[in-house]
């Protein structure tokens, strides 16, 4: 059967340049995928019932976003089939790679696939921002200029260096970090030019470093080898090499207590890849 890959994302940056009047940050960012994933199984049935087999601990299973998105796309296209989904989880809860939206952004992709809805790429993004912000960009499945709140995208063509990516034991929140006082929430608007030049920060990094110690721990420490930056709201941090064997040696000397894997950019995602496999 066929495994589907929910990858990992990485912030390349974060500005935010403003508010809405509903209250949301009006953000800048720019995504790549690296070629680390969850992996999701799906068995369809005719019952009619989804049933998530491998649920996050703590996580009632109709907040969970992979059974949300399931039955988002059953009710949407009026399918009477029913799924059977498991997951082999790898992508850190609480870590800024995108996991939960990865999740349901390849479940809505595959059980389009597998349920035959008929649903366009375009269409199941739309979909997918219903479930959260960053839920499209996996969906679209390239690497991406970002606005609005994550939704506006434009496909980017990026250097795909190897990445090492470390993942202090902490799950930060990220309300916390966007209702904080000391937030910068006036960058002005930046230019995929000036990202390709590089500039950009990611403005929730101080917060996070002011609040979690060892976030900023792992950020000096990973500094060392490479400038290091922190992806969407952490805990995770990243740092880019020329090779592999490079990022590698970083690796082996990283304290134990951290969480560590080394990982390829990717201007297309995985998921992309298995679409393509399916004859999609």
């Amino acid at each position: 059967m066929l495994l589907w890959p929910a990858p990992a994302k990485l912030n390349l940056f974060l500005h935010i340049i403003g508010r809405r009047e509903d209250g949301y940050h009006l953000l800048q960012t720019a995504f790549q995928f690296v070629d680390y994933c969850d992996w999701l199984e799906f068995r369809p049935s005719a019952d009619g019932r989804i049933e998530h087999l491998s649920p996050l601990p703590g996580v009632p299973v109709e907040h969970d976003l992979v059974y949300r998105a399931a039955l988002l796309l059953q009710q949407r296209t009026a399918c009477s089939q029913g799924v059977e989904v498991r997951i082999r989880k790898h992508l850190p809860m609480g870590g800024g790679l995108g996991g939960g939206s990865s999740d349901a952004a390849t479940t809505l992709v595959a059980l389009n696939h597998l349920w035959e809805t008929g649903l366009s790429i375009s269409q199941l993004a739309q979909l997918g921002l219903e479930l959260g912000a960053d839920v499209p960009v996996f969906i679209y499945g390239r690497a991406a200029w970002a606005e609005g709140v994550g939704e506006q995208l434009q496909p980017l063509e990026l250097p795909e260096p190897w990445y090492l990516i470390v993942t202090p034991a902490v799950q930060v929140s990220t309300r916390e970090v966007f209702i904080a006082p000391e937030l910068t929430r006036d960058c002005k608007p930046m230019t995929i030019s000036g990202l390709l030049a590089g500039e950009g920060e990611n403005v929730c990094e101080p917060v996070v470093r002011g609040r979690y110690p060892v976030v900023a721990d792992a950020l000096d420490w990973l500094s060392q080898f490479s400038p290091a930056r922190m992806t969407g709201t952490g805990s995770s941090i990243f740092a880019a090499f020329d090779g592999k064997s490079q990022a590698l040696a970083a690796l082996a000397c990283m304290p134990s207590h951290w969480q560590g894997i080394v990982a390829k950019g990717c201007n297309y995602s995985l998921l992309l890849d298995c679409l393509e496999k399916t004859g999609c």
